[in-house]
């Protein structure tokens, strides 16, 4: 399982032999902080468009979902994305972004969750992402999957009370 996730450079060099061979490689990108179905759909149904997924994670330093998130640390989340039959590779992005990991992976197909799918609700990052595939001859796609919120699921399942963090 460790051995499918690698530093992004090694991973790039990897993917050039696969795509070399004709391997039309899949990228998904996210926090996956707390894996569920939601995010195990999404990723079987981005492998079903290629002959291999790669998965970056966001590092922790660059979580952006509240106080005391990431839940696990990048490390965790990226041995528990690896574990998954549907997930080839597996790498930490470092930066702020998926951008950089894009310019060197080369995706054929970069992959997000429905909520991308409509223009007028895509984040500038999520914009930038798109348009950093396109720019290295990948294209966009999109799952219509069942969503889930990892932020709603531990907020509302996984909040101490208030009282209770005082004693």
């Amino acid at each position: 399982m460790t051995a499918k996730i690698l530093p992004l450079d090694e991973l790039a060099r990897r993917l050039e032999a696969s795509r070399g061979a004709g391997c039309r490689i899949v990228h998904c990108h996210g926090c996956f902080d707390l894996l569920h179905v939601g995010h195990v759909r999404h990723l079987q149904a981005a492998r079903a468009m290629g002959d291999l997924l790669v998965v970056t994670v966001t590092a922790d330093a660059h979580v952006t979902k509240g106080t005391g998130r990431p839940a696990f640390t990048d490390a965790l989340r990226a041995e528990m994305l690896a574990a998954l039959a549907c997930v080839d590779f597996v790498a930490i992005v470092r930066r702020p972004t998926a951008v950089e990991a894009i310019r060197l992976i080369r995706p054929d197909v970069y992959v997000k969750g429905q909520t991308g799918a409509d223009p007028t609700r895509r984040s500038a990052r999520l914009q930038r992402e798109i348009a950093a595939v396109r720019e290295v001859g990948g294209e966009a796609s999109f799952t219509h999957e069942a969503e889930f919120s990892s932020t709603a699921l531990l907020n509302a399942y996984f909040r101490i009370p208030a009282d209770e963090t005082t004693a």
